[in-house]
């Protein structure tokens, strides 16, 4: 059975990014958001994102609130912040593990399909 997972790293702090608001989203001919969810302690969602009868060939948007975490971090950054909203934009096509985690800093982000 396929599911979809994510985790998010801030490595301007060396640690977890903790109570990062997340969005997912099917794309086709209208945008359905699917679901929202906050990231544990440890970075990840307490539970898949997608899984088991959810979980469907197609394309999907995570949109990663990262202005909220960096203002809710404490750290000391310029206004407008230079990340705000980060969508990811990408396409399941088996039914196996997705996993798509985000390494975040203040300026600069990255990720790839995990394991």
């Amino acid at each position: 059975m396929g599911r979809l997972t994510t985790h998010v790293l801030d490595t301007g702090t060396g640690k977890p990014a903790a109570g990062l608001r997340i969005e997912l989203f099917r794309l086709g001919a209208t945008r359905e958001k699917l679901l929202e969810t906050r990231t544990n302690a440890d970075g990840r969602c307490d539970a898949p994102l997608l899984e088991g009868a959810d979980f469907a060939t197609g394309e999907y948007e995570l949109l990663f609130h990262a202005g909220d975490y960096l203002d809710a971090s404490g750290q000391d950054l310029p206004e407008p912040k230079f990340l705000d909203l980060i969508p990811l934009r990408f396409g399941m096509a088996a039914d196996t593990h997705y996993h798509v985690p985000l390494l975040l800093s203040a300026f600069g982000y990255s990720t790839y399909r995990g394991s």
